[in-house]
């Protein structure tokens, strides 16, 4: 990787803002250090200074770069060192920006576990579900969906022929309530959202799963019903678009609707970051091979908006349109204009995969994109944005919780300026998990206030 944007992306990530009268002490001003990326830049190549006494006292850090302390400001010693730990929690990794650490942000031991309600009981729903009994800060504690009674709820949550059976315990207490790993959630069966009553099941922020209400009028009907905020779990037309890891610093209180974009954006976007931020995207176009989805037909049948859409799923390897890379525009605003792409529907259950070629604005060769990702999924995008330089296929995915594994054996550069990047995602455990992501980030939020 080029030095300035290795020094770019490790300085924002790695070093405190010195005080403000440090650059103009006599030890910056004999080795010319006039900013924090100067002062990387000295720290990266300070073993091979000569006069390595004088580097050591004047600047005050040893040659052991492990542990490397600079007036008050801790200096990670390189690329695997983990930037979050005290952020850490024990359910998910902290997700951060690729070139930054997010703030602190703790929540008051008082405010107790987010209090969640599901609308639509589909494929995301129930992994939802699923993923938040696993987690310590979130609880779901009713789900509506019309068209499912409690005993089939409970069945389609035990059940499931990709993701394995349900590890906890699952009773059905009685026609409007199920007890799940000993903890009782609440079953409603209504066809408007505003006569849900989340209010007094004490749900406080809904995820709105159906792939229905996915505007801003119609998810409010949610906020009729006493929820005070709406997560939409598909990409929406007007509501504010949010992908953990790249832009949900910028939600904002007084958002009560927002989508989570789709899971291939969620895919696309961190990897496009990244690369963005270090060499510059000028112009890309995406393909995401897509497992198949249960709006798709099991034989051929009906499908007026989407002839090919109606083909048989297991047969045909399906040519489609997907909004997700323009979405990344809406997430990443300087990319806007810059990405559009296809999708090609394949006759897998899950797992998919994006192919991101682009044109870079700074030469870079394939392993400097490499040593970028790398370096991005070690430190301050873990847990997000995963590495792997394995023979992988898509099986090796399935049950991945993060949203974007870069696969570095796949892709290939054809020049200085042209690379394709190939990143692999489970398309349904992943999303899943960045939507209760999405929530504990807007409840902490909350609480801060």
């Amino acid at each position: 990787m080029a030095l300035s944007s290795l020094v770019r992306s490790a300085a924002a990530s790695t070093v405190a803002a010195p005080r403000a009268d440090f650059f103009s002490s006599p030890a910056c001003d004999h080795f010319k250090l006039r900013s924090c990326f100067d002062l990387l830049e000295f720290r990266l190549y300070a073993p091979l200074v000569s006069s390595e006494k004088v580097v050591s006292s004047s600047l005050g850090f040893s040659r052991n770069l492990k542990s490397s302390i600079f007036s008050g400001a801790a200096i990670a010693a390189g690329p695997s060192a983990s930037l979050h730990k005290s952020n850490a929690r024990s359910v998910q990794p902290i997700k951060a920006t690729a070139t930054e650490v997010p703030s602190a942000v703790q929540r008051s031991s008082s405010t107790g576990k987010t209090k969640v309600g599901i609308n639509g009981f589909g494929r995301i729903g129930r992994l939802v579900l699923r993923i938040a009994t696993s987690r310590d800060d979130i609880e779901v504690v009713a789900v509506n969906d019309p068209f499912i009674d409690a005993k089939y709820m409970a069945y389609m949550l035990k059940y499931d022929s990709t993701h394995g059976n349900f590890k906890g315990t699952i009773n059905v207490i009685d026609d409007s309530t199920l007890e799940i790993n000993g903890k009782k959630v609440n079953v409603v069966s209504k066809r408007d959202p505003a006569e849900i009553p989340w209010a007094d099941l004490g749900a406080d922020y809904v995820v709105e799963s159906s792939g229905v209400f996915t505007t801003l009028s119609k998810a409010a009907s949610h906020l009729k019903g006493g929820a005070k905020k709406v997560i939409i779990s598909a990409p929406s037309a007007d509501a504010p678009m949010f992908v953990v890891g790249v832009n949900e610093k910028t939600y904002q209180p007084n958002m009560d609707i927002v989508s989570n974009a789709s899971c291939t954006t969620n895919c696309l976007a961190p990897l496009a970051k990244v690369v963005h931020e270090e060499f510059g995207i000028l112009e890309g176009l995406m393909t995401t091979v897509h497992a198949t989805t249960a709006t798709q037909k099991t034989v051929d049948g009906p499908s007026m908006k989407d002839w090919r859409g109606g083909r048989g799923a297991s047969q045909n390897i399906i040519p489609s349109s997907t909004g997700a890379a323009k979405a990344v525009g809406k997430v990443l605003p300087e990319l806007n204009g810059k990405l559009t792409g296809m999708a090609f529907r394949v006759p897998t259950s899950n797992v998919s995969v994006v192919d991101l070629t682009c044109r870079l604005e700074k030469g870079a060769s394939y392993e400097d994109v490499k040593a970028a990702i790398k370096f991005a999924s070690e430190g301050p995008l873990k847990g997000i944005l995963g590495y792997t330089d394995e023979d992988v296929v898509s099986n090796d995915f399935v049950g991945d919780s993060r949203s974007s594994i870069f696969d570095a054996n796949a892709g290939i550069g054809l020049s200085k300026s042209f690379v394709k990047l190939v990143s692999w995602y489970d398309n349904e455990w992943g999303y899943s998990n960045r939507v209760l992501d999405l929530i504990e980030h807007m409840a902490l939020v909350a609480a801060s206030r």
